[in-house]
């Protein structure tokens, strides 16, 4: 009786548990790193978790009942994942939920640059968002172009992804294209 009441949590963990690693491997690709410069930091490798969490909820925005539980869920892991993070860093109780606020800040204004300039079709606004966000002190990052290219086309794969296959714990993201 308690497996029909609690088995399908588990399933839907195993699910979420599934996706959320495919966004963190495809966020830490060396190839980010190594040949498009972004920066190996906690801050970089931030951003690029950010990106892929964006990539993830823009394939599936507008989406009702599982689905919507399914995005619910990785936000709340994404943060949840976050402020392990800062605590990790060292950030004591009283210093972490002012951090959590203004990363919390930091992402959804990153999506909405992002789903302006995806759904413009503007791939030089993504490129300078990208670049405003990633390597804000850079005075010119030509990467993010290669970035920006990288986002469209995993948004387009993500797009082309049937829904169950993700509802079933299956996402792909494209490969990175080294220098």
């Amino acid at each position: 009786m308690f497996q029909r009441l609690f088995g399908g949590r588990d399933r839907n963990r195993t699910i979420t548990d599934a996706l959320y690693t495919e966004i963190v491997a495809a966020a830490r690709r060396p190839e980010f790193y190594s040949d498009w410069e972004v920066p190996d930091t906690p801050l970089g490798r931030f951003e690029m978790l950010s990106l892929h969490m964006f990539l993830f909820q823009h394939r599936v925005r507008g989406e009702g009942g599982a689905m919507r539980e399914i995005a619910q869920v990785l936000t709340d892991d994404f943060f949840a994942d976050v402020e392990h993070s800062l605590r990790e860093l060292g950030i004591g109780d009283m210093g972490v939920p002012k951090r959590m606020k203004k990363l919390a800040r930091m992402f959804y204004g990153r999506t909405t640059a992002y789903a302006d300039a995806l759904e413009r079709g503007d791939a030089d606004a993504l490129a300078a968002a990208l670049a405003r966000n990633i390597k804000p002190d850079a005075a010119e990052w030509p990467q993010s172009a290669r970035l920006a290219s990288y986002v469209i086309a995993a948004d387009k794969a993500l797009a082309g992804q049937d829904l169950d296959g993700i509802a079933a714990g299956t996402i792909r993201f494209p490969a990175v294209l080294a220098n």
